[in-house]
């Protein structure tokens, strides 16, 4: 007996004026039916559905692209990956052996880049919370360790007394750069905080100033934000070179780089408001070069990208479970990935296509996924053919703060593999029962 067709439902649609001519709307987004050249339903057919998919050869392209847009317009570049965008090992490792840094901000962080066999020398350690056993850890291995606080300052002093030897620090400063300003973190400089911090350091004579670090906040897709920054960086340098006799062995631009995924509140698509790396680099390294030095003697320029190296390097796959309508008339689907996995579907308006090829019609709808939350909405209004259980969808460009913020929260995480030279790895499990309970333990009185 023949199997019965798929019936499609015919749907009337309101266009928008000028969206559509006489030959009807554009069709929708092209299906992704492969990543890297492996079939997207044989990767579910092999490790499960959801699956986040890590593309090796774009995770290298995207490293090369931003040091060689830094070095051809700064003669002392290194790149220190952000740890806490996305520290799945395979990841990390792979960056190192490009030659990347380690960029930590906490001692869990940096256990994870000592566990990738990462030499202390490697390592950048920030953050505001840093205890004595993680800073005397970092400072015995050659770490850079860039102080956020007075106190940090204080543990550290009292580490070089016991160790009686000066400590080669850094200090992170904060500017007037933007609204909200990011000013929690270190010192600030316009009101003269970080001058009297350093002053205040170099005047007991237990630690040494070798760099300046500053961070201007996330997603920045505004260079002049970076312009402003280097040249009060080298404002600042020139003031604490002339009277504190400070000579700097590196400054710390920090990270905020943008990527092409969409803000929620932007107007345009982040991929034609979002700076290229040549883009950032120029209104960096030109303005850099202008410190209180000969250009061959020029202090070591620190990058800390996360989000512009890893977020387009990363899909997650995932497959409709059901198709309903909502009261209003939109149309709904059920899939089996939602915001435990996709935290940041909260700000972003992913771009998320069909693995297979669809029917014709388009409708907007909205993507749900499987938790028990209205607020468990991966993707609202967005234009997709008629789509019924069991079909793939692929959302894109999720590298960035979604593994390392995913939860297991009514369901496990799923399973993720690398695609290096045409190849899938499984680079991290499915998580199981018996991996979610193994630290727990049920006190006697209360077993069945």
């Amino acid at each position: 007996m023949p199997q019965k067709k798929y019936y499609e439902k015919p749907t009337i649609i309101r266009h928008s004026v000028g969206l559509a001519n006489k030959f009807g709307r554009a069709p929708g987004t092209l299906p992704m039916t492969n990543i890297d050249g492996v079939p997207v339903k044989t990767l579910i057919e092999q490790f499960g559905s959801p699956l986040f998919v890590v593309s090796e050869s774009s995770l290298r392209k995207k490293y090369r692209d931003m040091l060689r847009a830094f070095s051809l317009r700064y003669p002392r570049v290194q790149i220190s990956y952000s740890y806490k965008t996305n520290y799945l090992n395979a990841v990390c490792a792979a960056l190192h052996t490009e030659g990347a840094w380690a960029e930590t901000v906490s001692g869990f962080e940096y256990d994870i880049a000592r566990s990738l066999n990462v030499p202390g020398k490697n390592i950048i350690l920030n953050g505001p919370y840093k205890t004595k056993k993680e800073l005397e850890r970092a400072i015995n291995e050659g770490a850079m360790v860039n102080i956020d606080s007075y106190d940090e300052m204080y543990l550290l002093e009292d580490i070089a007394r016991e160790k009686k030897k000066k400590l080669n620090i850094g200090i992170r400063v904060n500017m007037e750069l933007n609204y909200p300003p990011w000013d929690r973190f270190g010192f600030n400089v316009e009101s003269g905080q970080a001058y009297d911090a350093i002053k205040r350091i170099m005047s007991n004579g237990l630690l040494n100033v070798r760099g300046l670090h500053c961070h201007a906040g996330t997603y920045i897709d505004n260079v002049e934000i970076y312009r402003q920054m280097a040249e009060k960086l080298v404002e600042f340098y020139r003031l604490i070179n002339k009277e504190l006799s400070i000579k700097l062995e590196y400054w710390d631009i920090g990270g905020g780089y943008a990527a092409p995924n969409t803000l929620h509140t932007a107007y345009l698509p982040g991929s034609q408001t979002c700076p290229t790396f040549e883009q950032y680099a120029e209104v960096i390294g030109p303005v850099l070069l202008r410190g209180p030095f000969p250009s061959n003697e020029a202090p070591l320029l620190l990058l800390e990208p996360g989000r512009s190296i890893v977020e387009e390097t990363m899909h997650l796959i995932t497959s409709v479970h059901a198709a309903k309508r909502l009261s209003n008339g939109t149309k709904a689907y059920v899939i089996d990935a939602g915001v435990n996995l996709l935290f940041s579907s909260f700000w972003y308006r992913y771009d998320v296509v069909p693995a297979q090829e669809g029917g014709a019609a388009m409708e907007d709808a909205s993507l749900y996924g499987p938790l028990c939350m209205q607020i468990d909405c991966v993707r609202s209004s967005i234009s997709l053919p008629q789509l019924r259980g069991g079909d793939l969808l692929v959302v894109k460009n999720v590298g960035a703060y979604n593994f390392s913020q995913s939860m297991q929260f009514i369901q496990p995480r799923p399973a993720i593999v690398m695609i290096s030279d045409g190849k899938p790895h499984l680079v991290r499990a499915r998580e199981t029962m018996e991996y979610i309970k193994q630290l727990d333990t049920v006190p006697k009185h209360l077993k069945a």
